[in-house]
């Protein structure tokens, strides 16, 4: 029997985020030792705030919601702040009621940011890091290498060749036809006009070459090397040297 497309806008619901989470979800395990480290820290927290006045964003969320912003890659505060509005997960991990409201995006990162001034989140992540590696949850051996091509804003027909040369007068001054059948391009002899900093790469062979960035990112630790983008229009491949 098909069921019905009900459409209710307000009904009661007794919901806990923490029967919504299951038991053995990877964040449960992270989640107790955040909170044996933010126990530990608690009298550096005290110290930090007045005894009277109104009550701040509590310094353990800030922290909570912190992690999960690395954990998740979660690009801005603006976009956490989203998450946690209708993320249960989110809401749990963090300490927030599914009812209650998330706040400001400008408002956490005011309180976060007094946290980092004050050394209190570099300490909690180094203990959170320690823990797991007493643990064995850590390798010193496993890294993350990640590239990508950021596409630039420049018109490919602003890639001239550097050294300037006799053209005649375009036919439209603020979109001219510019020919490139039969010239080869690339970094070392041309560049962008009106930026510099963008170089010609394509993401693989058979791909088309744009001109764009170059971004890496290395993750972890291990035996010494660094990535990079190979920014001379063979793909940006990430190279290991």
């Amino acid at each position: 029997m098909r069921g019905a497309d009900e459409q209710q806008n307000h009904i009661f619901s007794y919901l806990s985020p923490e029967e919504r989470v299951r038991k053995d979800h990877p964040l449960r395990a992270i989640r107790a030792m955040v909170d044996e480290v933010l126990t530990q820290l608690s009298g550096r927290f005290a110290a930090m705030y007045a005894r009277v006045g109104r009550p701040s964003i509590a310094p353990e969320k800030l922290l909570r919601a912190q992690l999960l912003q690395m954990l998740y890659s979660v690009r801005s505060e603006r976009l956490l702040m989203e998450e946690m509005d209708y993320n249960l997960l989110f809401r749990w991990f963090v300490g927030l009621n599914a009812d209650d409201e998330v706040w400001d995006a400008t408002t956490f990162t005011k309180n976060r940011d007094r946290l980092l001034q004050a050394d209190v989140a570099k300490q909690f992540l180094a203990q959170v890091v320690a823990q797991a590696a007493g643990k064995g949850l850590t390798s010193d051996e496993h890294f993350t290498v990640d590239g990508t091509l950021l596409e630039a804003w420049a018109s490919v027909k602003s890639f001239q060749p550097k050294e300037e040369r006799k053209t005649p007068p375009p036919d439209d001054g603020g979109n001219p036809t510019v020919n490139f059948h039969g010239e080869k391009r690339c970094n070392e002899t041309h560049e962008s006009k009106t930026d510099a900093e963008a170089k010609l790469a394509r993401k693989g062979a058979g791909k088309e070459a744009k001109l764009s960035y170059s971004g890496n990112l290395r993750c972890g630790v291990g035996d010494a090397g660094e990535t990079s983008g190979n920014e001379n229009g063979d793909g940006g491949r990430r190279q290991r040297v």
